[in-house]
């Protein structure tokens, strides 16, 4: 029995080991110092005060031995437990800059729930994380990225993980099976078709070991839409299609670029997103129910039926119970 507590003891992590060892000698030479003096330490909570301050080597005086045993066992108690207590200190030092070092190499395991994953370090990746910072997101960042040396973040809301984002062992870092969504950008360090495949690998890995997460992910070519999707893939950015229209845009009217960019920007106040259709709306046309939200600062832009997206649709287009509406609000 006595063996088997030994080797379990021995499995426990050397710093637990330390500290409960350090704390058996305090125990130990205070109650002992009671007994050898118990005049001069009339209580257990004395010796044992008196052996903590003595490990310590802080040495208040406010009990010192009288005899020679107590001498005794106070020399053997700074030889013995000071060397423990040094020991457990260092080692909680080298533990927590073992654990920082870790945390900024992307080696540290992450462990929460309701996080987001985003995958690929570049600008666009970049520009996500500083407007969810500025927004005050209130979910933890998962960052991973193969290329980068150290967390580019010294924020403890981003947390990094270096490594193949489409291994098991990697995702599984990022608590991926925990997550609520997942964003994965195109790798900057490959050609257009490479980058795709790249991504899409990286999407069934993660479908693999999620599949009901909501996934959102950067396409370059428009025939690799259809695998993303086949893939599993919630949602589609087609990067070089849409910077194309704004080009488009910006020809057929002169700086449109600028005006679109503002629109999409929600640090500066202008939130482009889709509503429930409410109960009041129900069965409304689309010219109503624009003049209802105009009253609230609201502008209507669209309807969602499904999977299509109308905008600007005929005014006398009817709004129904599953729709959504595609508005622009402060």
């Amino acid at each position: 029995m006595v063996q088997q507590l030994f080797h379990q003891f021995l499995r426990w992590p050397l710093l637990v080991r330390i500290f409960l060892i350090a704390l058996g000698l305090m125990a130990f030479f205070g109650t002992l110092i009671h007994f050898i003096e118990p005049d001069t330490f009339p209580t257990y909570y004395d010796g044992i005060w008196w052996a903590i301050i003595t490990m310590s080597t802080v040495g208040y005086g406010d009990f010192v031995p009288a005899t020679s045993e107590g001498r005794f066992f106070g020399i053997l108690l700074i030889l013995v437990g000071a060397g423990f207590l040094s020991t457990y200190f260092i080692t909680l030092a080298t533990n927590t800059v073992m654990h920082q070092n870790a945390y900024l190499e992307g080696k540290a395991t992450f462990s929460g729930k309701d996080h987001v994953v985003i995958i690929g370090w570049n600008e666009r990746a970049r520009e996500i994380i500083d407007q969810l910072n500025s927004l005050h997101f209130r979910r933890q960042i998962i960052l991973i990225d193969e290329t980068l040396e150290k967390n580019p973040y010294r924020n403890h809301h981003i947390h990094f993980i270096k490594g193949t984002p489409f291994k098991d062992k990697v995702l599984k870092k990022a608590s991926l099976h925990d997550a609520s969504l997942a964003i994965v950008t195109a790798d900057q360090n490959l050609n257009e078709m490479e980058a795709d495949m790249h991504t899409v690998l990286t999407l069934l890995a993660i479908k693999g070991i999620h599949n009901n997460i909501y996934t959102v992910v950067e396409i370059l070519q428009k025939d690799q839409v259809i695998n993303a999707e086949r893939a599993g893939a919630d949602e589609v950015i087609q990067t070089n299609m849409q910077s194309s229209y704004v080009m488009i845009n910006s020809i057929i009217s002169q700086g449109m670029s600028k005006a679109i960019l503002k629109l999409l920007n929600h640090l500066k106040g202008n939130h482009l997103q889709f509503i429930p259709v409410s109960e009041e709306w129900m069965n409304e046309t689309f010219q109503s129910i624009s003049e209802t939200l105009l009253k609230r600062n609201i502008i209507l832009l669209g309807i969602k039926k499904g999977d299509d997206t109308s905008v600007n649709p005929p005014l006398k287009t009817v709004v129904e119970e599953k729709d959504e509406l595609l508005v622009i609000m402060d």
